[in-house]
């Protein structure tokens, strides 16, 4: 990828924070990939992609390092769990032989395993090296006879939110606007007038969480062409580019790919959440507003009512449970504001939130849930974060696995939230998925055993 591409998407003009002096998408230093490289980004962004084969040029050590890091789920194709590499080593380097194991790579992928296309992502040792990928990928997709892209996303680019950006231009440049979505289901009890196609960016499927979500959409008539990149096929990716609305999904560093979507293909779109009660109605209401269909709208509504009355009635055990505790959550992007949200709809108060991958945007929108004064962790060390629990009395640290060990060090109660999670979060079945999980993490024996006094003193 050129520099100028590179630096461009640091200038991306959808985000507001980008106008103004102190930027959230700095140019990186040397050397600081501190949270994820770009090459580690990009994988994210795309790796969820089921029926596509994701080749890792490069020595072992990325793969090892980054292959199948998030939970997201298949309802088919399986082999995007399978981890590709050319497995670059110094003699390779020396003899300038990664071309040539990356074009052999292909051929056996798509010989054996027949996937719909092969992704390829370029790495720091290749970078450094001049692999022309691209002409890799050109050779490689004529002979294999399926489309082999390149991701040109080496680590030192820049950090895990730039490498989102790199993977959505890719699909922008590459895949959308490549094939026509297939039509709609004879057996669809929805009037043609009322059919709606959308596109979801940014919603990866963690724990299967959106398959909580889709069947609502589908009894409102709106059917998701692609979601980038949540249990998506190559195909649907393809079709992304006949939506008739987008909503961004818990992913702020894929809003170049909604902008230009916009730009190109005159899609509207809006940066929604599935997490609590209050984000679920204003993301349906969001899209019912922007399809424009009045009867959409008054069946959206109606929806609304009917699920809202039925998981408060369920909720109303775990709020009596719940009400008043106090919880510390670490944790980045739109999750810094969209689970305070889930939390409060919950009856429980959130004492500090983590922002250190989060934009200006993502921090407004948690003052205005937890007023100005509010406590945001920009760095996530475990005596800041202890001293946080301890300085508020929080019942329970909310954060990703990597600081679960303090959590348990501390004899304190630990609910994983980031994408390792086992537990589905989003929708009304998700909220009280939640609920449950803090009862069950916060009530349990174990703490009252660990605290009390040993019983020889």
């Amino acid at each position: 990828m050129k520099a100028k591409e590179i630096l461009a998407l640091f200038q991306e003009p959808a985000c507001e924070h980008n106008h103004k002096q102190k930027s959230g998408c700095s140019v990186p230093k040397p050397g600081a990939t501190v949270g994820g490289c770009a090459f580690d980004g990009a994988q994210i962004a795309l790796l969820p992609v089921a029926d596509v084969a994701h080749l890792v040029h490069g020595p072992i050590g990325c793969t090892g390092s980054s292959w199948d890091n998030r939970g997201s789920r298949s309802s088919g194709p399986a082999i995007n769990r399978m981890g590709f590499t050319t497995d670059l080593n110094e003699q390779d380097v020396i003899m300038g032989r990664g071309e040539r194991r990356l074009f052999h790579a292909v051929q056996h992928i798509v010989s054996r395993y027949h996937p719909a296309a092969v992704f390829i992502y370029n790495t720091c040792v290749p970078a450094m090296e001049g692999d022309d990928v691209e002409a890799v990928c050109r050779a490689a997709s004529v002979a294999a006879g399926v489309p082999v892209i390149s991701v040109d996303a080496a680590g030192f680019y820049g950090s895990k939110n730039l490498g989102n950006r790199i993977a959505g231009e890719v699909m922008l440049k590459q895949v959308i606007g490549q094939r026509e979505p297939a039509p709609w289901p004879q057996d669809s009890a929805i009037p043609v007038a009322h059919r709606h196609n959308i596109s979801l960016i940014g919603e990866f499927n963690i724990a299967g969480e959106f398959w909580q979500v889709l069947p609502l959409l589908d009894e409102l008539g709106i059917r998701v062409l692609c979601s980038l990149s949540g249990d998506a096929r190559f195909a649907e990716i393809q079709t992304m580019h006949r939506a008739e609305a987008s909503m961004l999904v818990c992913s702020r560093a894929l809003i170049n790919v909604a902008r230009q979507m916009e730009q190109r293909y005159q899609i509207p779109w809006f940066e929604g959440s599935f997490y609590g009660l209050r984000s679920m109605a204003d993301s349906l209401r969001a899209l019912a507003a922007l399809l424009k269909d009045e009867d959409l709208q008054q069946r959206t509504e109606q929806l609304i009512a009917r699920e809202e009355l039925a998981i408060n009635q369920q909720l109303a055990p775990y709020r009596a449970r719940l009400k008043g505790r106090k919880a510390l959550l670490y944790t980045g992007g739109v999750k810094s504001w969209s689970i305070v949200s889930a939390l409060q709809d919950l009856g429980m108060t959130v004492v500090a939130t983590g922002t250190r991958k989060s934009t200006e945007e993502d921090k407004q929108r948690i003052r205005e849930l937890m007023g100005e004064e509010v406590l945001m962790l920009d760095e996530g060390n475990a005596r800041t974060l202890l001293d946080t629990l301890y300085r508020f009395g929080a019942d329970i640290m909310i954060a990703g696995g990597r600081n679960m060990y303090t959590a348990y060090k501390a004899r304190l109660p630990f609910l994983d939230i980031n994408q390792e999670r086992e537990h589905a979060f989003a929708g009304y079945p998700g909220l009280l998925n939640l609920a449950q999980q803090l009862c069950l993490t916060m009530e349990s024996p174990i703490w009252s055993q660990v605290t009390a006094q040993a019983p020889w003193r």
